[in-house]
């Protein structure tokens, strides 16, 4: 595999037994690396040997820039199996070298076990992708009680709930939040009474670890005093109290990621529940590739078997028929040039105890039901606002995956990222201070953070980091 292709993972694709292909993106990353069986390499050679050797020496170089390896199945039924490379997941899949080592176990799979595989991926994509009133680029628009969250038996032939009391001390709504994102820019709307879901493809599907864990993150410890997995975070966060939702403003970068075996998102985390097989959490991302996208993400048993991004489970119910979760955000930030930041709050309706979340400038995205979780039915007892980044060491030194803008705390405004405004809303349903933020870097050589206070940020505080250099080896 040449330099170019290291950064990419393989995914199978397989033809159906007739030889029909079976639907592919075409892109200018996507490089088929194709296997046929020794029965039709023979019959295509023979074929050859009766031409003039001029059209057989063309053939046979064409042949040679394919690139196409030769391997033996049985010659009774033609059957193509292709390796489609890409560069990278549109699809957050946090993963490690655990990951890597299983990604690699499913690239030998034989094809009958490719073929089963390829069933079960479907029937999934069946479940998971809802009929489609209107289709938009990578975006279809479904029925709002049709959504995927409406599988869930407690939620069977509800619709979504109106919306709750705002935490006092919120400012009124204002800018609408969708002119925060690229899909809507040219006027993509779905109709009324329903909503835009991101479209999961057979691609998206296959570059994961395995189906059954599909939209979820890997298990890892969540204190942030240790670093796991190649997890490394810069945070800040609030602990000892009862805390009933949170707020806070983020500045939005679009960070240099630099293979599909990593990431970098600016968060905020909603905790309850013991650092063990119970913790509950809420997070709100800004996932870095390209461009920064908007996620959703929760679990009751610390990402075992619960919980999943956006709407890949019947778990968050949206309600905003303006906002995709999973599309782009623009503008970002630039170096020493302009800023742009977006505020995010999830809050506990004190009335019916679900969990509600509003993004950009008072606008309700949806909320995630009370009885999905144990410790958060009834408050938090942490709230974390930060960076995380994957550090897979893909040369063997730390990634240069950048957090944040890619520039160190020191640096300030304009240079590095920062999150401002942080709030927590309190037991009468109000937003208030921070009264005792902590800040923590695991590795500070690669990704720092500095707190501070004033009468127009409130608390604040500056992170990231270029992740390898001098100092970060």
């Amino acid at each position: 595999m040449t330099a170019h292709n290291q950064n990419m993972v393989t995914m199978y694709w397989i033809l159906d037994l007739v030889g029909a292909e079976l639907p592919w993106t075409k892109n200018s990353t996507n490089i088929l690396h194709c296997k046929y069986h020794d029965y039709r390499r023979r019959q295509y050679q023979q074929q050859q040997q009766q031409e003039d050797s001029t059209k057989a020496k063309k053939q046979e170089n064409f042949s040679s820039n394919m690139a196409c390896s030769y391997s033996k199945i049985s010659p009774i039924i033609p059957i193509v199996i292709c390796f489609l490379l890409v560069a990278s997941s549109m699809c957050p899949v946090a993963q490690s070298s655990d990951i890597r080592r299983e990604t690699a176990a499913n690239q030998t799979l034989k094809p009958e076990q490719e073929l089963k595989r390829l069933k079960i991926i479907r029937a999934r994509l069946n479940k998971i992708n809802k009929p489609a009133l209107k289709t938009f680029q990578a975006f279809y628009c479904v029925l709002s009680h049709h959504q995927p969250a409406f599988d869930h038996p407690q939620l069977k032939g509800q619709k979504p709930l109106d919306p709750p009391e705002r935490p006092k001390g919120q400012n009124p709504p204002g800018m609408a939040a969708e002119n925060y994102q690229l899909w809507s820019m040219s006027g993509n709307l779905c109709p009324e009474g329903t909503l835009p879901i991101r479209r999961t493809r057979e691609e998206d599907m296959m570059r994961a670890s395995s189906v059954r864990r599909f939209g979820r993150k890997l298990r890892r410890h969540v204190r942030r005093d240790t670093s796991s997995n190649g997890h490394e975070h810069a945070v800040g966060y609030v602990s000892g109290d009862q805390y009933y939702g949170a707020k806070a403003s983020i500045n939005v970068w679009a960070p240099k990621v630099v293979n599909q075996y990593e990431f970098s998102l600016s968060q905020m985390w909603v905790i309850s529940g013991s650092f063990g097989d119970d913790l509950n959490t809420i997070e709100a991302e800004l996932y870095g590739d390209n461009y920064p996208r908007f996620f959703t993400y929760w679990t009751t048993d610390a990402y075992q078997a619960t919980g999943c991004y956006n709407l890949l489970c019947s778990g968050f119910v949206q309600t905003n028929s303006r906002i995709a979760i999973g599309a782009a955000i623009s503008p970002t930030s630039s170096y020493h040039g302009g800023q742009f930041d977006i505020s995010l709050l999830i809050w506990k309706d004190p009335k019916h105890g679900n969990w509600w979340l509003e993004f950009g400038n008072g606008v309700l995205v949806g909320y995630w039901p009370s009885f999905l979780f144990t410790h958060l039915q009834n408050h938090a007892s942490m709230v974390q606002f930060g960076g995380e980044v994957v550090n897979s060491r893909p040369s063997g030194s730390h990634t240069a995956t950048q957090m944040g803008s890619g520039h160190f705390a020191g640096e300030g405004f304009g240079k590095a990222s920062y999150f401002r405004n942080m709030q927590v809303v309190d037991w009468d349903n109000s937003l208030i201070p921070l009264s005792n933020l902590k800040v923590l870097a695991d590795h500070p050589n690669c990704y720092d953070i500095q707190g501070g206070i004033n009468n127009v940020w409130g608390n604040y505080f500056y992170y990231g980091g270029p992740g390898r250099n001098v100092r970060c080896p």
